[in-house]
């Protein structure tokens, strides 16, 4: 049995959708049924063909096998930034069910080799893919809605992830996902979703009436006083996020998909929007009664949003990850500063865009990289907040990957079919010296070194590091730097390619995050003080903080490792670098950017091992270490035999 509702009312220019013809998708469906097969048009080729929910029973049971949350402290996470179908859709996944949730589940090992044990779940809630449909004279295909930021019903998995279709009206698609989940948390993952409360599939007034818009436009939208539809998202409409009905739906959804789908944790996409204020917004209609103060602008950023209150102090929602992206596209940038109780975290923009213009060898940022190093105490410690609330990225899905990153000046996006102009145009990227894959072999040679020093960078930082897929094997998108539309090889993780790079970046990437989970003091609870960091310069304990300085470089004690040594050279020229002293021990070669692989980290077991590390000993019986230009190192204290 499918069910859907029809509501009588008026249609009128000031914001009412009411139509007694149109049938609409309850909000609160627990599976949404509607074309089958991914990729595919309706009846008589309708992107939008009728959705129906599904009546759940008493009968529909998963078994979980006693799973239970893994409540990892976040200060121990490594997160990785997924999409189900770009995961394993190439055909060189070799997956049973590729671009599934059951395809996921099938090459989850190559994350627990990889060292990551957190997930985050690009868009799983059902969204339609035909949204932009329309052919593509670039690429002579079809654009679709690949990324899936633009929800069609917060209740439901996306139906078309599932390897199964709609059997069983959507059930199997619910318990597909449960199984991914389960699957995850065996392998010690756990699982976040990036979830799209900011707008709907809905659109602006000429959009389709499929849920929220039939059932009360006014309420679910940011409406200003004639009907016209705020657009803060970019989308052509915002979610009415503090509206006391509105919020509430919110906080029934995450609930949800904590008890019921078991889910560790969620992303919120523009969550700035989250925090303005509700259309209809009076004091008697949020608080229960007035103040003195009682109409605020709609829109007007608020200090204690309603709904974030709600969220952080509600006994489920409270004890999961929560993740603001805390900016929105009405201007709103809140990083350092989203409302936050103690227990929000925020993607740190400010993190990437400061770690590229250092790493690349622009001038002036090297106080601000040490910062960053810290886990951005300038942001986030005022407020009482830790290291871990801050989660670091370099590259993301929205933007450059990180081999394009060292292969592009400029976005090439023509194949999104409008003419360039889409994207971002300040990437603060660096093509080492010529743009595009076809390079000479000293310019690939230097991008190979930079990609390292970028992922060396972000393991070695306070906070929480998150990777993009295919990041880890070098995935190319051809240096277009937004790909939503795209079902095709430019968003799927090539495991061909991946197979090709093991013994080389692959290879660095793993060392380097197993590295970060057996040093104790890489993911710290608090900011890190003087009795554990000290700085260095090109000579110990003299850091050069000078608008000029393109090198930075620590000592970190250790309780497991003892004491490291890490410093980052992103100047064009090799300097030779004097070591902090320490009697009766003497500094080992650990990682070497610098070095080709495999002698970039040097394993116990790796052949060879001696002779390579002993091509420095006359340097380090000195206390000197040689760098070459845009590299970065990490050294490790052992005893002197010697000594």
């Amino acid at each position: 049995m499918l069910y859907g509702y029809k509501f009588d009312g008026k249609f009128s220019p000031e914001g009412h959708f009411f139509d007694s013809s149109q049938i609409v998708l309850d909000p609160y469906a627990k599976a949404t049924v509607s074309r089958g097969e991914y990729g595919v048009l309706g009846p008589e080729d309708d992107c939008w063909p009728l959705m129906a929910g599904m009546v759940p029973s008493a009968a529909d049971q998963f078994d979980w096998e006693g799973d239970l949350p893994l409540k990892f402290p976040q200060r121990d996470l490594v997160i990785y930034e997924m999409h189900v179908r770009g995961y394993t859709n190439h055909e060189s996944s070799g997956t049973k069910f590729p671009g599934t949730y059951r395809g996921v589940v099938e090459k989850l090992d190559h994350l627990k080799e990889l060292g990551v044990n957190c997930i985050e779940l690009m868009p799983c809630h059902e969204f339609n893919e035909l949204e932009y449909y329309s052919y593509n004279s670039v690429l002579g295909d079809y654009k679709f809605n690949f990324w899936g930021y633009s929800t069609v019903n917060f209740f439901s998995p996306m139906g078309r992830y599932s390897s199964a279709g709609l059997s069983n009206c959507g059930l199997v698609a619910i318990n597909e996902f449960k199984y991914l989940v389960k699957e995850a948390h065996k392998r010690g993952i756990e699982v976040i979703m990036d979830v799209v409360f900011n707008h709907t599939a809905e659109g602006n007034e000429n959009g389709p009436i499929v849920s929220f818009r039939g059932i009360d436009n006014s309420v679910f939208y940011m409406l200003a006083p004639k009907g016209e539809f705020y657009n803060y998202s970019g989308c052509g409409n915002t979610f009415n996020c503090n509206h006391p009905i509105v919020r509430q739906f919110i906080v029934d959804c995450l609930r949800y998909w904590v008890t019921e789908m078991h889910i560790d944790g969620f992303r919120f996409d523009l969550a700035s929007i989250l925090t303005r204020s509700s259309s209809l917004w009076d004091a008697v209609n949020v608080y229960g009664n007035s103040t003195d103060v009682d109409v605020i602008t709609t829109g007007t950023p608020l200090t204690s949003p309603p709904l974030i209150d709600m969220i952080s102090n509600d006994p489920i929602l409270r004890g999961v990850k929560l993740i603001a992206e805390a900016w929105d596209c009405g201007g709103l940038y809140q990083v350092g500063m989203f409302p936050h109780w103690g227990i929000w975290s925020e993607w740190n923009g400010k993190y990437r865009d400061i770690v590229r213009q250092f790493i690349k060898g622009t001038d002036g940022f090297s106080g601000a990289l040490a910062e960053c190093l810290c886990g951005s105490p300038n942001l986030y410690q005022e407020g009482g907040r830790k290291p871990w609330n801050s989660i670091n990225f370099v590259c993301a899905h929205d933007g450059f990957t990180l081999a394009d990153l060292v292969t592009y000046n400029d976005k090439h996006n023509l194949a999104n079919g409008e003419d360039n102009k889409d994207g971002e145009n300040h990437n603060n990227s660096w093509n080492c010296g010529e743009e595009g894959e076809f390079a000479s072999i000293s310019v690939k040679k230097l991008r190979k070194r930079q990609m390292r020093n970028f992922f060396l960078c972000l393991m070695v930082s306070q906070g929480v590091p998150m990777i993009y897929m295919g990041d880890e094997y070098g995935h190319t998108k051809g240096g277009n730097n937004n790909t939503y539309c795209h079902d095709n090889y430019i968003n799927y993780f090539r495991w061909d390619k991946k197979d090709e790079s093991s013994s080389d970046f692959f290879r660095f990437c793993c060392l380097v995050t197993k590295f970060r989970h057996k040093c104790e003091s890489l993911g710290l609870d608090g900011f890190p003080t003087a009795e554990r960091l000290q700085w260095h310069g090109h000579a110990p304990g003299t850091p050069d903080w000078s608008e000029t300085s393109r090198f930075v470089a620590f000592t970190l004690v250790d309780k497991v490792k003892g004491e490291l040594y890490v410093a980052f050279n992103a100047s064009h020229l090799p300097v030779t670098i004097t070591l902090p002293d320490r009697p009766g021990y003497r500094w080992q070669p650990l990682v070497d950017t610098g070095k080709p692989a495999p002698y970039d980290f040097l394993t116990d077991d790796l052949p060879g091992r001696e002779t390579a590390a002993k091509q420095y000993s006359h340097f380090l019986d000195a206390n000197q270490y040689p760098m070459l230009s845009y590299s970065s190192i990490i050294l490790l204290l052992s005893p002197d035999d010697d000594a």
